[in-house]
């Protein structure tokens, strides 16, 4: 049995490699994300944010990921170019081995300005 901390760590490595094939499959298909720069609901909108902001992302840096039976929440600087390295958490509930909600907390003012130049 995969746990909520695997499959959060799958998420991540299938997000920074472009990989949303396996994304589409850690994600629920009612999925929901709430976020800093947006919201989406089910799993075609998820994906199509988490395209958005692949597009410009260099790469994310992990420092920790705390998991217990279903929830699960990441530390990672995030990297976008012209702007410094952003701190982000984020918390992504697992049922029944996908990925149900997630909610994104960062301040967005550097990555916004470094897209705006």
């Amino acid at each position: 049995m995969t746990t909520p901390a695997q499959i959060s760590e799958k998420y991540f490595t299938a997000w920074q490699a472009g990989d949303f094939d396996t994304l589409r499959g850690l994600l629920a298909d009612d999925v929901e994300f709430v976020g800093a720069l947006g919201r989406a609901s089910g799993v075609e909108e998820c994906l199509g944010g988490l395209r958005g902001l692949g597009q410009v992302m260099e790469r994310i840096d992990v420092h920790a990921r705390v998991a217990d039976d279903t929830d699960v929440i990441t530390w990672f600087d995030l990297h976008v170019p012209g702007a410094a390295p952003t701190p982000t958490a984020n918390w992504s509930h697992v049922e029944d081995g996908r990925i149900t909600r997630i909610q994104v907390t960062f301040d967005p003012r550097e990555i916004l300005a470094a897209l705006n130049r």
